[in-house]
């Protein structure tokens, strides 16, 4: 089946930089020129992956991306400037999955696509040899690879692809201390020369997400003090 990318900037001439970009690696490409056209969009059909600049007029990439989170985990990619540090941090915080800086190479999105759209599909469709090792169980917190799906005290926890990958990846080993080096090496699959606060932002998220359901579950991921984080169990 064809993967389906929603590509959303005010630019025309970004828009179709990139469609003619993506569409010459098998992509079926939606455009949209607003926020508003584009969360209409993004609610009414399933996209694969969401290409959102950050500043537009009217309603932003990042309230965009806060309204689509309220619905949906479709992996979004913001495109920012250069000078929107602070943007680019907010927009983790409401569920970006990853951000690109203009001006890019258009290699170098479609290189970042794929990177997100594999790691989605290895997360949502990774089998292993036999029934144990397809789940992680604990205590507070079930993580069903197979279904794509985390329950937290027996309640099922929306996250998004990369907070997914995130749990996942610490939960398989449990107790070990990661930098955030380390975590948006592995986590983020290919080199990624970004802010620090990337992982701090996902890790904040996912610690409200399962907290919500479970404070037992949301106090697993234990920060580490000037190194990282870890997957903390506590034997009964």
């Amino acid at each position: 089946m064809t993967e389906k990318i929603l590509i959303v900037d005010d630019e025309e001439r970004i828009r179709k930089l990139l469609n003619m970009y993506l569409v010459r690696e098998g992509y079926e490409i939606t455009e949209a020129e607003d926020g508003a056209e584009a969360l209409d969009l993004a609610l009414e059909n399933d996209y694969n992956c969401i290409l959102l600049d950050l500043m537009m007029p009217e309603m932003d990439g990042i309230e965009v991306a806060k309204r689509l989170r309220r619905e949906k985990s479709t992996p979004i990619i913001m495109l920012t400037a250069k000078g929107e540090e602070n943007n680019r941090v907010e927009g983790f915080e409401v569920g970006a999955d990853d951000y690109i800086v203009k001006p890019f190479s258009p290699r170098e999105v479609v290189l970042r696509v794929k990177a997100i759209l594999r790691r989605a599909s290895e997360t949502s469709f990774i089998k292993q040899e036999t029934t144990a090792k397809d789940i992680i169980v604990y205590e507070h917190l079930v993580i069903d690879n197979d279904a794509h799906r985390v329950l937290a005290d027996d309640k099922k926890v929306n996250l998004t692809p990369k907070e997914y990958e995130l749990l996942l990846f610490l939960a398989k080993s449990p107790d070990k201390v990661f930098d955030r080096e380390e975590l948006l090496k592995e986590v983020w699959n290919y080199d990624f020369y970004g802010d620090l606060r990337t992982v701090d932002t996902h890790v904040k998220r996912l610690r409200e997400k399962l907290n919500k359901v479970s404070p037992e579950a949301s106090r697993m991921i234990h920060t580490v003090w000037g190194i990282g984080y870890k997957f903390e169990v506590n034997e009964p």
